[in-house]
């Protein structure tokens, strides 16, 4: 959509904008080349003010329905229409998330805690209230007035996302019980989509793991939650998962997907539809309940939660036996779902915003083979194909995620796992974020045919993580080079619900590393 409002606003192609996108890498700039060599200016332009523009983006992000890309891209053209070639480029690069500033939200938390509390070790009271209300101006405002002790009083709100625990992952269910126990609950994982549902009366808002609003990719679920829920005011997590109509059986996470590239959701419910599985609760009757352990607020969601085909709780039960976590897993596994998660229920397994915790970890059916894990990595670059694979991409080189450096270092090349029909959807996904040269975010010492802006993840096995003179992730911290993943391979299942820094982090690969080679794989 970017290319088409920059083509509009400057009386060009798009081939023009692709062209020069691809030689430049940033549409920011490509936007402000293009209207500065248009020289084209509007006798009734309007001075661009930070609310006009706030507004706009606001309106453009809440247009939904028959039509609605027609009418996104008219506001936006409009837009630029008022703005100077150097305004474009700002608004076209805080449109596409790409700000290129150089720094993260983990770098201006260190900020913040050397310049109001002298010390970076305040950083973990910070992050916690960056975790809760997921808005680093209302944390600067708030320390800056009030001072570090006041961050204990950022609390959750209705309509302001957390930001999502996760999960640790392990394939031995032994040491799910030791690191979790002695007792968890056993649920059920589903392939879907995780969504943190904000429900006030009967206003009801949807969040995404990446805290994006996607209330109107599913009306169908704010109905469900507005009948099925009994509570007023409440914050829940779940799983969507599409389910068939015919069979009532679930659908693959894909399918889900569908939803997100649709604009007639009406008929995308009926081909689509989905079920929903409530697994937490985080805000009930104005307070705060994330510091409750998971036992009791399994307990508070099973009393709000009326049950049927299309609602429900998670399927678990509660066990400190590791035979039967894993009979578990199999009954999970056989009935099509991805595996289980073990959750901690002692009096410490209050939620963790924000967290990845041994407090909850991962057993997949993927983990029961090759490297025992599945990771989730960040599409950088392609290698041409050639022979059969000519006009598509052979390879593509895949990313970790470095929190530290806030840089995507390589962690290997898939070549295997695509089918003819992938090849083609991959050269279609990956097209629309080619760059002229190799991102300063991306470290690699392989030479790539395209380059891309860190923005797709997806999905991959491998046998086993191998040190590597070749990948760059970890380097500096293992002896003998990067992490590589040996025999990588795509299984098909774009990431979209995650945003690049979500993607698997180079310490998570490390840790994978050390485990595989304590375990002796």
């Amino acid at each position: 959509m970017a290319v088409q409002v920059v083509a509009t606003a400057a009386s060009t192609s798009e081939s023009t904008v692709k062209d020069s996108l691809r030689e430049i890498g940033d549409i920011g700039a490509v936007a402000e080349l293009l209207l500065a060599e248009s020289a084209q200016a509007t006798l009734f332009a309007e001075e661009l003010t930070i609310t006009h523009v706030y507004e706009t983006l606001d309106a453009v992000a809440k247009t939904t329905g028959k039509g609605s890309a027609r009418d996104k891209i008219a506001r936006l053209v409009g837009l630029l229409s008022d703005a100077s070639p150097m305004e474009a480029k700002y608004i076209l690069r805080t449109l596409t998330g790409q700000l290129r500033l150089g720094i993260g939200d983990m770098g201006i938390i260190d900020s913040l805690a050397l310049a109001f509390a002298g010390e970076r070790e305040a950083r973990e009271r910070i992050e916690r209230a960056f975790n809760v209300c997921s808005d680093l101006a209302q944390v600067a405002e708030v320390l800056a007035k009030e001072g570090l002790d006041s961050m204990k009083n950022i609390q959750a709100a209705v309509g302001r996302p957390i930001r999502m625990m996760a999960a640790k992952k392990l394939s031995d269910p032994a040491e799910i019980i030791e690191k979790a126990g002695p007792e968890v609950l056993v649920e059920y994982k589903y392939d879907g989509e995780r969504v943190q549902v904000h429900k006030d009366g009967e206003d009801v808002i949807l969040f995404s793991r990446r805290q994006e609003q996607i209330t109107e990719q599913y009306p169908d679920v704010v109905d469900l939650v507005r009948h099925q829920i009994q509570a007023d005011i409440c914050i829940l997590e779940g799983e969507c998962i599409a389910i068939d109509p015919k069979t009532g059986g679930t659908r693959p996470f894909q399918e889900l997907m569908k939803r997100r590239r649709k604009t007639d959701i009406d008929r995308m419910s009926e081909e689509v539809p989905v079920a929903v599985r409530f697994f937490d609760i985080l805000f009930h009757k104005g307070k705060d309940v994330t510091a409750l352990p998971m036992a009791e607020r399994r307990k508070l969601l099973e009393s709000i939660v009326q049950s049927n085909e299309r609602v429900s709780l998670t399927i678990g039960e509660v066990t400190d036996e590791p035979e039967r976590l894993m009979e578990v897993f199999t009954q999970a596994v056989e009935s099509g779902h991805e595996g289980v998660i073990a959750k901690a229920i002692h009096d410490g397994s209050g939620y963790q915003a924000g967290s990845r915790s041994w407090l909850w970890i991962k057993l997949k059916s993927s983990y029961q083979e090759g490297m025992a894990d599945s990771v989730d990595l960040v599409v950088v670059g392609a290698i041409h194909g050639r022979g059969k694979r000519a006009g598509l991409y052979g390879a593509i080189l895949a990313s970790a995620y470095d929190a530290d450096s806030d840089t995507f270092p390589t962690v290997c090349k898939i070549g295997t796992g695509f089918t003819d029909e992938m090849l083609v959807e991959l050269k279609e996904r990956l097209d629309h974020h080619s760059i002229g040269a190799r991102s300063p975010k991306v470290i690699s010492d392989i030479e790539a045919d395209v380059w891309f802006s860190p923005a797709e993840v997806i999905e991959v096995l491998g046998d086993e993580m191998t040190v590597s003179p070749t990948h760059s992730a970890g380097r500096g911290r293992l002896e003998g080079g990067g992490l590589a993943i040996r025999f990588p391979r795509f299984t098909g299942r774009w990431r979209e619900d995650k945003d690049p820094k979500q993607a698997t982090t180079v310490a998570d690969l490390i840790e994978l590393f050390e485990r595989q080679r304590g375990s002796g794989q």
